[in-house]
């Protein structure tokens, strides 16, 4: 096959060189973004090698031109950043593939692989929408299952069909559906509703809306979440949790694209896209009659997995780092990283908690720290406090003067060392609190009044 490389690392584009012309490929470099897509309308080139960051531009300019010139060209997008963005808008303007540096070479050889069959297929007509500028809520991971739900977000904001998104608790579930909802319609309504916090009696009237006199307490007119919604993405966590005959009723909304008020028979149009998570298995529960087949159906129309948080370990370095640096801006620590021993910790972890725990694990550390890095020690006393780690070794353990020294510290950058606020908190007087502020000689903030 011709392919063509478009990357400034000459290192990188002449590995590649070398690497697939031992397969038989014919391959030309180019090491920017001007020269890559003079290349690409001079010649008649099978697939290509683009890199994210070329020093004129950036390879969604070269995939640009690309679509607008009518190319048959598969483009592979790579990279060594972390972007979520680019990945989904490159999928969106027709990419076939999307890698990280540093490149498992095989791993390039079976892309081309499967780019070759992709050319021999009838190819299918691609549709180039134009990608919102706001950021979006961002993913943070390199491990390829990471990527590949990042991927399956491009394709799936190409359509307004139902998703269905799984994972276990805690791994991001609402993440994936704000990211998709802000790379189709991030100027529309965003509506989640938790079906597993709201009372089932209460989720009808909270789904659909009331009228005047709909029942009691009812003293005025309310749109429920679906109307609420509009144009834009509603989204409904744990629907494993949803009532039984409240499934039927949603169902009902679905199929027939409106819905009522409760107390109300006028019709109200169902705009908004449909989104559901669970952690839950629903087909165990279709089987035992807890939750409605063929509402499972009307969600299932696509499906996105959340991979737990032990099935890409690779990625708690990346976590570890975006973590840290919104702590730094949330709780005014100095906190930059985490030891070497540190680290360890964290990469043998289980994890049952997901990316949720390692949140929690790393604030309750930052609060313990008191220099730029997160010490072995400070992580095995945050996991020791981990409701996913019951049996916590006896070293991590601390005295009671020190656990209620730190969780005073907590409670009070919980509420921005608002006195009253964490007294209340704490369930002691505003004096207590004092008296124990001064006892254990803990520091507020710069700046905190």
């Amino acid at each position: 096959m011709k392919i063509i490389v478009i990357d400034d690392d000459t290192a990188l584009a002449r590995s590649l060189q070398i690497h697939l012309g031992r397969g038989g490929h014919d391959i030309d470099l180019f090491h920017t973004a001007r020269e890559g897509i003079a290349a690409l309308r001079a010649g008649t080139y099978e697939i290509a090698f683009v890199d994210l960051k070329l020093p004129d531009g950036t390879g969604l300019e070269v995939l640009k031109d690309l679509q607008k010139c009518g190319s048959n060209c598969l483009a592979v997008m790579i990279t060594g950043t972390q972007d979520m963005k680019a990945t989904i808008e490159a999928v969106r303007l027709g990419a076939f593939d999307y890698i990280r540096k540093p490149l498992d070479l095989d791993a390039v050889l079976l892309t081309v692989e499967k780019a070759g069959q992709r050319l021999s297929m009838p190819k299918k007509k691609q549709s180039a929408l134009d990608f919102a500028e706001t950021p979006p809520n961002e993913i943070v991971g390199a491990s390829p299952t990471i990527i590949e739900v990042i991927k399956q977000i491009g394709v799936l904001s190409e359509s307004r069909i139902p998703v269905l998104i799984l994972g276990e608790s805690g791994t991001g579930k609402e993440l994936v559906a704000r990211a998709l909802h802000d790379a189709v319609s991030p100027g529309r309504p965003f509506v989640a509703v938790n079906c597993s916090s709201v009372v089932s009696t209460l989720l009808e009237s909270e789904l659909f809306g009331h009228v005047k006199g709909a029942f009691t307490g009812a003293d005025s007119d309310k749109a429920g979440r679906l109307e609420t919604a509009g144009d834009g993405m509603i989204f409904f966590d744990e629907i494993g949790d949803m009532a039984i005959d409240l499934q039927a009723k949603l169902l009902r909304a679905i199929q027939e694209r409106s819905f009522e008020r409760v107390g109300s028979v006028k019709a109200i149009p169902l705009r908004a896209r449909i989104v559901a998570a669970t952690h839950r298995n629903l087909e165990s529960m279709v089987a035992s009659g807890a939750f409605r087949e063929d509402l499972y159906y009307r969600l299932a129309v696509s499906t996105v997995r959340v991979p737990p948080l032990r099935e890409r370990r690779d990625d708690i370095p990346l976590l570890t780092g975006h973590i840290l640096a919104r702590l730094r801006r949330e709780l005014h620590r100095p906190v930059t990283s985490v030891d070497e021993a540190a680290m360890r910790r964290l990469q043998a972890y289980e994890w049952p908690g997901n990316v949720r725990e390692l949140e929690n694990v790393l604030t309750r550390a930052a609060l313990l720290t008191r220099g730029e890095s997160i010490s072995a020690e400070q992580i095995d006393a945050s996991l020791g406090a981990s409701p996913g780690n019951r049996h916590p070794a006896p070293e991590s353990l601390k005295t009671l003067r020190d656990a209620e020294r730190d969780h005073v510290e907590m409670a009070l950058y919980a509420t921005g060392w608002n006195i009253t606020q964490t007294a209340a908190m704490l369930d002691i007087s505003p004096t207590t609190l004092r008296k124990k502020i001064h006892d254990y000689a803990i520091q507020a903030p710069k700046g905190t009044a």
